[in-house]
């Protein structure tokens, strides 16, 4: 029997969702609601496009309503936003922002794919600031725009984690006077202290004024002074907003969905919530850690894609269970590469569980042919069995290709000392005859108990 499949939300998560579906039923009627004006845009290209490294917005846009009907059969609805879910009836309420209407729509199964919103801290003055947040389509434009028409030349991004560090290098490319403050002792806060001090050197060499352990008590001056919790003051012509993102889960507590002990939509590991017609992916929803198995949610595009993937093979009887997110993730920092995935320190001893770490220090290819720079790899792992807990990466090149041999073996369930047998593709420019990785699993022999 043909399927009506609804799907609220057209960026990552419910555009990928779409796709997957289609692909593997071919007669199934779907429908996509999006609030925005714009669907299945590459979130993560947003900060680039601001800097100039992508020069035309059209390059952002992964598909068009008028693509996903021409080519996929699956209609999208831009500028629809879903009021209500009706579950016992299985149907939404929608509203129409374009001929200003609300209707009802039936479903068969319905996806949540709602997202995130960013944080906005209470500070006195912030309503008169020229505020901003960078989360959608539309907000990227929007910052464009205003940066050129006012000619603004200085900025204060509050946050140091991924966001804020890619719009401090994005907004120097662009000629702007960067001031970056951070709450915690050190940006990037979701690593190391010691590896954040490294990122944190980095960005003051460039430039960039940085205050850690600091936040905005006041604003005046229209929003171009700001008055710091360290007695400071500075002048910026206007203000981003980079201080993390909160899972949009009014509709389903609303629909009296459960929700999870990290704020996000529960889910089992088909993705389906407390009502099995109604599956939910992305940034809303509460997942499990890899390591771990405890609650966890990580707004990432990897594991937003994979999410959507185990929806659309449930939907169509073809379950694959989700094994859990291990957060990992990548970003530049002017001429650094960071990456970390797992667990840090602190997030180890606030959980109670024992670790030891090794920290290698190295060169990403052969130290004698040209290009060679520093390489910090940092693993913590269990002195038990060698069990890898987390590992945070730094260094201008080879970071990606190391990160992703470590997600691998953790996924393929190697310990720490297995880390000497994996066998590199080694030449002078590209690695060493024992690489990096191997260091760590001779490194860690000793101390591992159980080998």
């Amino acid at each position: 029997m043909k399927k009506k499949v609804l799907v609220i939300g057209g960026v990552a998560g419910g555009a990928t969702f779409a796709s997957q579906l289609r692909i593997l039923d071919d007669e199934a009627e779907i429908i996509v609601f999006e609030k925005d004006g714009t669907m299945s845009f590459a979130n993560c290209g947003l900060p680039y496009y601001l800097g100039g490294v992508v020069k035309k917005e059209e390059q952002l846009i992964a598909a068009t309503p008028e693509s996903f009907s021409q080519n996929k059969n699956i209609e999208v609805r831009v500028r629809h936003e879903i009021i209500k879910i009706d579950r016992p009836a299985k149907k939404i309420i929608v509203q129409d922002h374009i001929k200003n209407l609300r209707y009802e729509e039936t479903y068969d199964q319905l996806i949540l794919s709602p997202g995130a919103t960013p944080v906005v801290p209470e500070i006195e003055g912030l309503a008169h600031a020229r505020c901003y947040t960078l989360r959608t389509f539309e907000d990227m434009l929007r910052i464009d725009q205003q940066i050129k028409e006012n000619n603004f030349s200085s900025v204060c991004i509050v946050g140091g984690g991924f966001i804020g560090l890619e719009m401090a290098e994005n907004f120097k490319a662009r000629g702007l006077e960067v001031f970056l403050l951070e709450r915690s002792s050190h940006v990037m806060k979701i690593m190391d202290n010691d590896m954040g001090e490294m990122i944190e050197k980095e960005i003051v060499n460039q430039g960039v004024h940085v205050y850690t352990d600091t936040t905005i008590k006041q604003i005046e001056n229209n929003g171009r002074t700001m008055h710091l919790s360290n007695r400071a003051t500075i002048h910026t012509d206007f203000l981003l907003l980079a201080v993390g993102v909160k899972p949009n889960t009014a509709l389903a507590e609303q629909s009296n969905l459960e929700i999870g002990i990290t704020g996000g939509i529960k889910v089992n590991s088909f993705m389906q919530t407390s009502d099995p017609d109604v599956y939910a992916v992305g940034d809303a929803i509460e997942t499990i850690d890899f390591i771990t198995h405890a609650p966890k949610r990580v707004p990432l595009a990897w594991v937003t894609h994979r999410e959507a993937y185990i929806a659309a093979r449930h939907i169509t009887e073809q379950p694959l269970p989700f094994k859990g997110v291990l957060g990992t993730s990548i970003c530049k920092v002017f001429d650094l590469t960071v990456s970390m995935l797992g667990h840090s320190e602190q997030s180890l001893t606030e959980q109670g569980i024992p670790f030891k770490t090794i920290t290698h220090y190295s060169r990403q290819h052969a130290g004698y042919y040209p290009g060679s720079e520093k390489l910090t790899i940092k693993v913590h792992f269990s002195e038990e069995d060698g069990k890898i807990y987390g590992v945070q990466i730094i260094g201008k090149d080879g970071v990606d290709k190391r990160m992703d041999i470590l997600s691998t073996a953790i996924k393929a369930g190697l310990s720490v000392t297995d880390l000497q047998e994996i066998e590199v593709a080694y030449a002078p420019p590209f690695s060493a005859p024992k690489d990096p990785i191997n260091m760590i699993g001779y490194k860690a022999y000793p101390i591992v108990k159980n080998k």
